[in-house]
């Protein structure tokens, strides 16, 4: 199925054993398109402190009534590495993650999610051979490309042919957190009207100048059919239309 970011924010985040805060945010690769972190905003339980959550602690991103339902406690979320929101995620910062709760990261194997792919979700210890592994420090301070999908929304599209809207929105495959597609608004280009983009049209995403360039004409947005996200129910093809 395929979810939408923008009513993700301010979803209930639940522990296995209560309340956690709830979502303020996401990070996502660049390259991969693959969101890697939940941002939850504790409010008073830690003194507003953000955490970031994998999405191994999930699994799906499809919500449980009102709320998304970690596979963790409270405390072992409270005792996770803290994040300084005011800073970029570091890869030192992701190998200490990573390593705290024992999964296999993301950036080791062939795929999406590392060694072993995403569904696998070990104890919440490193083993031997994890311990091992993190001694290897060639990755720090490499830049893992992570950006705020909060910050990207409003980036304006750039087409060879000018400006046609801005983003609003993406959309995720839920199972695998996949970014299937950007939302765009026309603006009064088109009368407002909303239009998909799968990001294999992104070709530069410019953070100085806040835009995205695609390989699309204007001819060809023009073309691409108003987008409505189909009610919650409806079938996953009817979703990818």
């Amino acid at each position: 199925m395929l979810q939408s970011i923008k009513e993700l924010y301010g979803k209930k985040i639940s522990a296995s054993d209560g309340d956690v805060g709830h979502i303020g945010d996401f990070y996502f690769n660049d390259q991969q398109w693959v969101v890697r972190y939940v941002i939850v905003e504790t409010g008073s339980w830690l003194s507003g402190l953000s955490v970031l959550l994998s999405p191994r602690a999930f699994g799906s991103a499809h919500p449980t009534g009102d709320a998304l339902v970690a596979n963790l406690t409270r405390q072992q979320i409270e005792d996770s590495p803290p994040i300084e929101s005011h800073k970029p995620v570091s890869r030192q910062y992701e190998e200490e993650y990573y390593r705290y709760y024992g999964w296999p990261s993301y950036w080791e194997g062939g795929d999406l999610w590392g060694v072993g792919g995403f569904h696998f979700l070990p104890p919440p210890y490193p083993s031997p051979d994890q311990q091992a592994r993190v001694g290897d420090k060639s990755l720090i301070g490499e830049d893992p490309g992570l950006r705020s999908t909060r910050a990207v929304s409003g980036y304006h599209i750039q087409t060879s042919e000018g400006e046609i809207g801005h983003v609003i929105d993406f959309i995720i495959n839920d199972e695998n957190w996949t970014i299937c597609q950007l939302i765009v608004e026309t603006g009064h280009w088109f009368s407002g009207k909303e239009i998909a983009i799968p990001p294999q049209h992104v070709g530069r995403i410019s953070y100085e100048d806040s835009n995205i360039s695609v390989d699309m004409t204007k001819e060809a947005i023009m073309q691409a059919p108003e987008y409505h996200l189909p009610a919650a129910g409806a079938a996953s093809d009817d979703r990818e239309k």
